[in-house]
């Protein structure tokens, strides 16, 4: 009989860094507040071949950068507890090396002007559609596709 100590939350994030190790594909973690922001992403880059996990505000976020491995951050900037860029902030001030892509209906680009350490990997301004999320996170992770196969089958654009 196995026991286990670890909480499920745990349990799926070591599952999946499991599964991502042994199958070559990124993590990345999705910060949204708006719950149709979050479920579009994640359909568009789980079609891609990316593992995808997804919070719903800038403190659970960083929290998870704190317990887990990502390859990539995508993070919405107005949401509640902590901002976008408040999380881009602690990361660059923990010295995280993670990327990150600020997909936001405003981008701050006079904040980004007053302290360029901030400025993200890629932004993009909302609306965008599920090729300007692939391309933004396809550059950023310096790769052709996230998607073994080749193959994607994507949602409409709807952000």
């Amino acid at each position: 009989m196995n026991v286990t100590t670890e909480t499920p939350s745990k349990k799926v994030a070591v599952m999946l860094t499991q599964n991502a190790a042994q199958t070559g594909a990124r993590r990345i973690l999705l910060v949204d507040d708006e719950k149709d922001g979050r479920r579009y992403g994640k359909a568009v880059l789980t079609a891609a071949g990316y593992l995808v996990e997804v919070l719903e505000d800038g403190a659970a976020g960083w929290k998870a950068l704190q317990a887990n491995h990502y390859d990539l951050v995508v993070t919405d900037n107005k949401m509640p507890k902590m901002t976008g860029i408040e999380m881009i902030e602690k990361l660059r001030s923990a010295h995280m090396t993670i990327p990150v892509i600020l997909a936001t209906g405003a981008l701050p680009v006079d904040e980004f002007a007053s302290k360029p350490w901030l400025k993200p990997d890629d932004m993009l301004q909302k609306p965008f559609s599920s090729d300007q999320l692939l391309e933004a996170v396809r550059n950023v992770l310096g790769t052709d596709d996230g998607n073994e196969s080749g193959k994607e089958t994507l949602p409409p654009p709807c952000l």
